[in-house]
């Protein structure tokens, strides 16, 4: 049900991120302007999760948080076709990735009553494919709109229909498991740790090294834009890369329940291929590259979630996934800033520094397993 929820829900805000980058230049917005609001909105969707996970794990009102959230974060996609200005419309960007955090700790918490009986990397691939999928869906959604002529804020108002998908069949999942914790009943139990771990701390840091080189498709679409590709090309191509999230969510999360830490480290290491064939190639290196940048979703959506859950302590669910993003949304701005202004002044400076940053996870992971099998 949290799958069908986050279908619709990414069918709204990637078919608005599809052209986000496009839509504020055409508002007169600068390449170093769309990389920091990119980054401060993506960064700010991270931090701002350690607080409402604190306040569901504190009232328990984690179905109440949920709502207020997906209303924020689906509800200000389709309010972009109101903007006047690029400030307007970064405002609106900051709006949505809020509205994300705000629930992003309670489903995570809620999906993890499930892994004991059918596996983390599992349960968190197959809910990351249908979020995946949603994703692949709304940018083609938008690119159809835009051949057909619909324009960019016309775009952003039909994706209306997908945000009020959303409230219904969040209504729908309710209704049907009003107590989550129910799940794990009588079945594994899933949070061993009686607090936060050195394990725990070690996978925060590497998530953050990790972010750090996750570019947001805002600012890949900007470059993409000046290689000369066609506004209503540039959508599709973000349903390439999410296709390819897609399936190497599948992959790489039954790979976890299998070889563990191992499909961690290769998920890295593909991602960090990304940036040389987007920044440095021409435009059919560019696209391949965004293959490579769909891995690192996949990384982040599936790979790194199943590691948090298995080091949750029980009491505290939803704190543990919200402080867990706190730090990676602080990885995730750093790298943001350090993009935008890297951009027009070497890219080769850019390429080296995303290399660096990811690769840098790798022994930061191996540690924070090893640590997580010993305690």
């Amino acid at each position: 049900m949290i799958g069908v929820v986050n279908l619709f829900g990414d069918m709204t805000y990637e078919g608005g991120a599809s052209i986000n980058g496009q839509y504020l230049a055409s508002l007169g917005a600068s390449a170093a302007a769309i990389s920091i609001i990119a980054g401060a909105a993506e960064s700010l969707g991270y931090m701002l999760r350690a607080v409402s996970g604190y306040l569901a794990d504190k009232t328990g009102k984690y179905w109440l948080i949920t709502f207020i959230g997906y209303a924020i974060n689906t509800l200000a996609v389709p309010a972009m076709a109101l903007a006047g200005n690029w400030q307007t419309a970064s405002a609106l960007i900051l709006a949505e990735r809020t509205g994300r955090a705000i629930r992003k700790p309670t489903v995570e918490a809620m999906l993890s009553y499930s892994t004991g009986k059918h596996g983390k990397g599992w349960v968190y691939a197959v809910n990351t494919a249908m979020d995946e999928t949603g994703a692949l869906l709304g940018p083609l959604l938008i690119t159809a709109a835009l051949v057909m002529g619909a324009g960019f804020r016309k775009a952003y108002a039909l994706l209306l229909i997908s945000s009020l998908l959303v409230l219904m069949s969040l209504s729908i999942a309710r209704l049907s498991f009003p107590v989550p914790s129910r799940l794990e009943k009588g079945g594994p139990w899933t949070a061993h740790a009686s607090g936060f771990t050195r394990a725990y701390w070690l996978y925060m840091v590497a998530g953050g090294c990790f972010a750090a080189g996750v570019m947001s498709f805002e600012f890949i679409s900007y470059h993409l834009s000046h290689l000369g590709l066609s506004e209503q090309l540039i959508p599709a191509l973000l349903g390439l890369g999410t296709a390819s999230a897609i399936v190497a969510t599948l992959i790489l999360g039954r790979a976890y329940d299998r070889i563990g830490i191992a499909a961690v480290v290769i998920g890295v290491v593909l991602t960090s291929l990304f940036s040389p064939l987007v920044f440095f190639g021409s435009v059919p290196l560019a696209v391949t590259g965004l293959i490579f940048w769909g891995i690192g979703y996949a990384v982040q959506d599936t790979l790194l979630k199943a590691l948090i859950a298995s080091v949750l302590p029980e009491d505290r669910r939803n704190a543990a996934f919200g402080v867990f993003y706190l730090g990676y949304g602080g990885g995730w701005l750093m790298g943001s800033i350090a993009a935008g202004l890297l951009y027009g002044r070497s890219r080769l400076a850019l390429v080296i520094f995303v290399v660096v940053v990811q690769l840098a996870a790798v022994p930061l992971f191996l540690l924070a397993a090893r640590e997580s099998r010993t305690t």
